[in-house]
């Protein structure tokens, strides 16, 4: 039964009828599609969250992880926190010889999981449905766009189709696919794998803490999301066509964006006495967003201000993220990470980056969800102060809402070891 038609007492009693019962069939293996990149903390950061939902609800099943990309230290937080998980490299749906070895993997998989991202391709399900793997997608967001062409909406959904699970990742992708006619198996709402993430670097965050003179629970975090191309070009991962990182330069718009940021900076760093991390969710935006947001500033409000001189990995961004007053972000996926460690968050997002965002208004966070360009300034900053004004309610409100997502978690669980019991 999809999650979206449960209520809270069903979604438990659910959760624990699949959680509880003996494995079949001894040791499974589940296949994961994840490490989409290391220039962003959310692409890195999708991976530890689906790693630890697998190894909290089914502690008993091999994992192999197909990364996409990784680096040194990526693959090295990965291998502490997961020291059991099988780890392969590189693109697994290429032409190459190298793809295709990857693929041979895929023999020892009784279920595949593709985890969360944007607005993903369907034709590597060709592949799995061909091998007759049973599959399913994890936390994934669809744009309008996917349908507007109806013979190619019709090959996707057609696909979508033959998925043993769908999770989308907000309401909105939801109900784009029922739209479209997709009907398989728990088509339902559970928001981004990042959420289960809980890997840190206490140490790494301290010692950046100190460096910028931060103070817990003193500063908040911030970071816009300009409108230059996703990745460094020397940094594309692989499978990623160059063509989708073509995206030349508003200046204007990214200045008017910065406008309402830079006013909420000043506000509470001259009402408060507190500070200000520009902390980059993205590698790219480190410079811009010390053009666009830093340099701007009043000398005196600069003084109380630092802007992220290294791109960090997503265990030490956590680390400082559970430290922060809150955290405010362009982006979606800083704010993920600050709610898994506890701490409140103002999203503000722009059309342009699909549906994404509203998976916090889908966990009960409407109140700190808004349109980024619609939104005023003054809206902004009025929230971040009454989140300073009553803590206590900040605090029982992120719990809420993690408490929705966890619950999501637990059921989406049950529905891949039901997968997986379906196997045998």
């Amino acid at each position: 039964m999809p999650a979206r038609n449960l209520t809270r007492r069903d979604l438990l009693g659910a959760g624990c009828t699949a959680l509880c019962s003996p494995p079949e069939g001894g040791l499974r293996t589940i296949g994961v599609w994840s490490a989409w990149d290391i220039a962003n903390i959310g692409d890195i950061g999708h991976t530890p969250g689906l790693l630890r939902t697998l190894e909290e609800f089914l502690p008993e099943v091999r994992v192999i992880l197909f990364a996409n990309m990784l680096n040194d230290e990526v693959r090295g937080m990965l291998r502490r926190r997961f020291p059991r998980i099988e780890i392969h490299e590189g693109w697994l749906w290429g032409a190459t010889a190298e793809s295709e070895k990857l693929r041979t993997h895929l023999e020892r998989c009784s279920v595949f999981i593709r985890n969360s991202n944007m607005g993903s391709e369907t034709e590597y399900m060709d592949q799995l449905i061909g091998r007759t793997i049973p599959f399913g997608v994890y936390g994934q967001t669809y744009p309008q766009r996917f349908v507007n062409n109806a013979e190619q909406a019709a090959r996707n959904i057609a696909r979508i189709n033959r998925a043993s699970f769908f999770f989308c990742r907000e309401k909105e992708t939801l109900r784009l696919l029922e739209k479209a006619g997709a009907s398989c198996p728990n088509l339902a709402f559970v928001p981004d794998a990042a959420f289960g993430i809980d890997v840190r670097d206490d140490a790494k965050a301290l010692e950046t803490m100190r460096r910028l003179g931060l103070e817990e629970s003193k500063f908040i975090t911030i970071q816009l999301r300009t409108t230059t191309p996703a990745h460094l070009p020397e940094e594309l991962p692989p499978g990623y066509d160059p063509k989708w990182n073509v995206k030349p330069p508003n200046v204007a718009l990214d200045t008017e964006r910065a406008s309402k940021y830079i006013e909420l900076i000043i506000q509470w760093v001259r009402k408060t006495g507190g500070q200000v991390l520009i902390a980059p969710e993205a590698k790219k935006e480190i410079e811009h967003n010390r053009r666009y947001l830093y340099a701007p500033l009043p000398e005196d409000v600069k003084r109380r201000v630092a802007n992220m001189d290294h791109f960090w990995n997503v265990d030490e961004a956590a680390s400082v993220f559970a430290r922060a007053h809150t955290v405010v972000c362009h982006e979606p996926h800083s704010p993920i990470i600050a709610l898994a460690n506890g701490t409140p968050i103002i999203h503000t997002h722009s059309a342009e980056h699909g549906p994404k965002s509203f998976m916090f208004r889908d966990i009960g966070l409407g109140e700190w969800l808004f349109d980024h360009d619609s939104t005023p300034a003054g809206k902004m900053v009025e929230t971040l102060f009454a989140i300073r004004r009553d803590p206590a309610a900040a605090s029982r409100k992120v719990a809420a809402a993690m408490d929705r997502v966890h619950e999501l978690r637990k059921w989406s669980a049950g529905v891949v070891r039901s997968t997986l019991s379906a196997r045998a």
